[in-house]
């Protein structure tokens, strides 16, 4: 048998296994592990899993992972999501959808200190959900702006989405945190600006009394100050890379710390709160850890049948315009992202289309950010929009169709911001490029 039909058949097997609802790490280890016994023999298996193990699982940068992880579950357990969400309550209260606007805003603040979509969601969606729907809030304006809130956690720093991307193509995890940053800024702003256009067309959207809030420049400000110890985290984590004192995970460590410090002096930070931390950062960070290593065995035997670079030759003899060729991608994604599940659709496909995405000359920092946009879009796009799941499953006053139709209004700002920074690259790429030179 050729071997490009293996490497075809093996990934036909994992987007089989996928499909069945088989763990993401299994369904690429396995497939992967027929594959190499099939071309080389069993011995050239246990070479390759020893291999992949031992320079992988003791990667040092891989550190990065586990200590993002509990500065997040540790700035959780100091009960932030709350008072953050007050606070941007008072500063948008007055605007056209302010609870929406201020569901955004504290989204993307949480976001940053959780570098999780699904965290975020999950706890915003408490908060803001009541909130909201006594406002007279439209339900699904309610689902569709928690959501979509949520997804910015996997692209404002830190984001473990881009730690997995940068291990898995050999890129810098501190350039694209930090091209995570502006692009994140940006979709904040669309999103608000979405919710205000909404509201703004159709008033139904919002009750009259919605927008009652009387509240004084003083009460304002003095809300900002509870806020204070996780901007200050956020600036010392993310400035410390930006300026070069720290290295990325050195950063993620002195954020983990920041976060243990910051629930102490709030007095959340009991030993219950800090092993339950403790407890589900070791989960998280096995579950990813699990997909790395099975994402490098595929990616072994997608080396050996040269699958990615044979499609890569024919996409070259099609003479499609490399805008035309990126355009396939994303609409590919877009596909993938209502049928998969977001890691896999990550660790399967990027590999595959590396070798395109060379050829076309574009910057891998650039494209990490266009690739988590993508994965944003399939978190809120149905049949499997993840954080749809995760709202429906936190509260029982939405439905999870009222959910999915207030969220497809915000696919509308990612493709925006996809367009926006194809069109002028340095959006993700000014900060990374600065600091880094």
């Amino acid at each position: 048998m050729d071997t490009e039909l293996i490497g075809i058949l093996v990934i036909l097997f994992v987007f089989i296994l996928m499909f069945f609802r088989v763990p993401i790490a299994i369904s690429m280890a396995i497939p992967a592990c027929i594959g190499v016994i099939y071309l080389k023999d069993l011995g050239a298996l246990i070479s390759v899993v020893n291999s992949i193990v031992w320079d992988q699982g003791y990667n040092y940068t891989l550190l990065t992972v586990p200590l993002f992880v509990l500065m997040g579950h540790l700035l959780y357990s100091a009960g932030i999501s709350s008072e953050l969400f007050t606070t941007f309550r008072l500063w948008f209260g007055k605007f056209k959808g302010g609870l929406g606007l201020a569901t955004i805003g504290s989204s993307a603040m949480f976001g940053a200190s959780t570098g999780s979509s699904l965290a975020t969601t999950g706890t915003m969606g408490v908060i803001a959900t009541k909130e909201m729907l006594q406002a007279g809030y439209d339900k699904s304006l309610t689902g569709g702006s928690i959501v979509a809130g949520g997804t910015l956690g996997i692209l404002i720093p830190p984001s473990t989405t881009f730690i997995i991307y940068g291990m898995i193509t050999e890129q810098s995890i501190g350039k694209l945190l930090l091209a995570g940053i502006l692009p994140g800024i940006l979709l904040t702003i669309l999103f608000m600006i979405t919710i205000y256009l909404a509201v703004t067309f159709k008033p139904s959207l919002v009750a009259a009394s919605a927008e009652e809030y009387e509240v004084s420049w003083k009460e304002r400000f003095i809300s900002l100050k509870s806020n204070l110890p996780i901007v200050l985290l956020f600036i010392v984590v993310i400035g410390g890379i930006y300026l070069g004192i720290f290295t990325v995970t050195e950063s993620a460590g002195v954020g983990a710390f920041g976060a243990f410090i910051i629930g102490i002096t709030r007095r959340k930070m009991n030993m219950k709160n800090f092993k339950e931390a403790l407890f589900n950062t070791i989960t998280t960070t096995g579950f990813l850890f699990a997909i790395i290593i099975g994402a490098f065995i595929l990616n072994y035997v997608l080396v050996i049948t040269r699958i990615p670079y044979i499609l890569a030759d024919l996409l070259t003899a099609s003479e499609l315009s490399p805008t035309m060729i990126f355009i396939l991608i994303v609409c590919m994604y877009i596909i993938l992202g209502a049928l998969m599940d977001t890691i896999a659709m990550l660790v399967v496909t990027v590999p595959i289309i590396l070798p395109i995405v060379d050829m076309l000359g574009f910057d891998l920092i650039w494209f990490g950010v266009i690739i988590v946009l993508l994965i944003e879009m399939a978190l809120i796009t149905p049949p499997v929009g993840m954080n749809c799941f995760v709202l429906n499953g936190v509260t029982d006053q939405l439905t999870l169709s009222e959910i999915f139709k207030g969220a497809l209004l915000f696919v509308i700002p990612i493709l925006v911001l996809i367009i926006l920074i194809y069109i002028f690259p340095e959006i993700a790429l000014f900060i990374p490029n600065n600091a880094f030179g």
